[in-house]
């Protein structure tokens, strides 16, 4: 029973990762070239 639940919750949180993964990968985009820019910036 316990490796069941264990397989069950290993299924549905899997999913969950890749969501919140994709749901970021956007915001970490947009600050990496903020944050290009205001290197940039500094160095000019």
């Amino acid at each position: 029973l316990d490796e069941l639940r264990a397989r069950l919750v290993g299924m549905i949180a899997t999913p969950a990762t890749r969501i919140a993964q994709i749901v970021n990968a956007p915001a970490a985009s947009v600050a990496r070239v903020i944050g290009a820019y205001a290197r940039k910036d500094e160095a000019a």
